[in-house]
């Protein structure tokens, strides 16, 4: 079983899996074991193969987008104790902006294109990608705490 994987007992992956459970106000996913609730964010090079290039991004798709920056978000107030808002603006083409706000400041800002084919390589990637993110957002909230702090 693959849930056995030391990667599930991090902060990011238990909080990523919280936020998947969050998204599922019928609880059709009450039975699924995190492995199965973060199949969908790992896109393999065959899984990638099968989306097209061009193409507008899904309900389901932009929901899981707004759970990485949410539980990256979560791990930002966690780590300084200042509340962290994410705010995702995409078109309906799929591409836009997502802004991480501590108080007046935009801890992190990332570009989004090609949202419809939102996925990482394995749950490592993902991981990885949310570290370097949550370690902006912590760098620059320590380097202007007196805007944080607003």
């Amino acid at each position: 079983m693959t849930t056995l994987d030391p990667i599930y007992e991090s902060d990011f992956i238990k909080e990523m899996i919280r936020q998947m459970r969050a998204l599922d106000s019928y609880g059709t996913y009450d039975g699924l074991s995190g492995d199965k609730l973060l199949e969908p964010l790992i896109l393999t090079k065959e899984r990638k193969a099968t989306i097209p290039i061009i193409g507008d991004p899904d309900e389901e798709t932009i929901a899981r987008v707004k759970a990485f920056y949410n539980a990256i978000a979560t791990l930002v107030e966690k780590e300084c104790g200042l509340m962290a808002v994410p705010f995702i603006n995409l078109t309906h083409e799929g591409f836009g902006r997502v802004l991480i706000t501590v108080g007046k400041l935009v801890a992190v800002e990332k570009t989004l294109r090609d949202v419809h084919r939102f996925g990482f390589d394995s749950l490592s990637k993902m991981k990885t990608e949310a570290d370097k993110l949550l370690s902006i957002a912590i760098e620059r909230i320590g380097t202007y705490p007196e805007v944080a702090g607003l």
